[in-house]
């Protein structure tokens, strides 16, 4: 048995959520010498580049949360034409979705209607466009962004386990994404519509929107939310966060064209991942 899999065969057995909270506890705290030590590990551990935060003093930030979740200075990431990153990370999986069924590594498939909530109708615009995953390591910037102008259509909340989902647990523990505490936002835009899916993970306290603040832990059931006004966004805008790191996996509904040669390449929020038609014909 291989390191990766073992490591993701004893997640199996955790208390997911308990180890998280605990961790959000912590990262919450307003101790000025422990706050101060986690933030200072964390920088030496990871190699944080402070110089692109918009605060670049460690000890400024009132607690590791607000560390983590820190904005960058002005300028830091200019946003490209065509299709933009939403974060920075690696594009672990990009491409078409084929019958509903979107990849998550070699050799493993899952249903895109689970990891949009289990609704048939939800997912059925999706079902044969495209799609892109952006895993958020520890050292990168953990605040997401639009990677197209849109107006928010509905948010769902889906409840689940937090698996890591690091390659290793992305290779080894079939349907992740689907499987995890997740939070799906739906989109209108002039290329079609788009999902923008923050999946949870192992140790993330939480994640956060722009419009509505913290969402997890929200309930144990999928919960359908949606607002009186309209919720617009243009590309490049901030739409939420994690506090603590985790993955954003994007859907289409028409056929994207990507820019990158390869899997696994390293992006940056704002960064052009590609284009999608504006009169692409609507797929189903």
């Amino acid at each position: 048995m291989t390191r990766d899999k073992l490591f993701a065969l004893i997640q199996y057995p955790l208390p997911h959520h308990l180890i998280s909270r605990m961790v959000g506890c912590l990262a919450e705290t307003r101790l000025g010498w422990l706050k101060n030590v986690l933030i200072r590990a964390f920088i030496k551990r990871f190699k944080v580049d402070m110089e692109e935060a918009a605060e670049p003093d460690p000890t400024a930030y009132a607690c590791f949360n607000d560390f983590f979740t820190r904005a960058l200075r002005k300028g830091a990431r200019p946003i490209a034409e065509g299709m933009v990153s939403p974060a920075d990370g690696t594009l672990s999986q990009f491409g078409r979705t084929h019958h509903g069924t979107l990849i998550q590594a070699k050799g493993q498939a899952y249903s895109l209607t689970s990891l949009l909530g289990g609704d048939m109708h939800r997912a059925a615009p999706f079902r044969q466009g495209s799609f892109a995953t952006v895993y958020l390591s520890p050292s990168d910037y953990h605040r997401v962004h639009m990677p197209l102008a849109g107006t928010l259509k509905e948010m769902v909340y889906v409840p689940g386990r937090i698996f890591s989902v690091n390659q290793a647990t992305a290779d080894h523990v079939p349907g992740l994404f689907a499987r995890n505490e997740r939070l799906v936002c739906i989109f209108d835009t002039e290329e079609g519509p788009l999902a923008m899916v923050l999946v949870g993970a192992m140790i993330v306290a939480a994640i956060e929107t722009v419009w509505a603040g913290q969402i997890t832990p929200l309930s144990d059931q999928v919960q359908r939310i949606r607002f009186d006004e309209p919720i617009t966004l243009e590309k490049g805008a901030e739409m939420g966060r994690f506090k603590l790191g985790s993955t954003v996996v994007m859907c289409f509904g028409h056929e994207a064209s990507f820019d990158a040669a390869s899997l696994d390449a390293n992006v940056r929020m704002g960064e052009r991942l590609g284009e999608i038609p504006k009169h692409a014909p609507q797929t189903s």
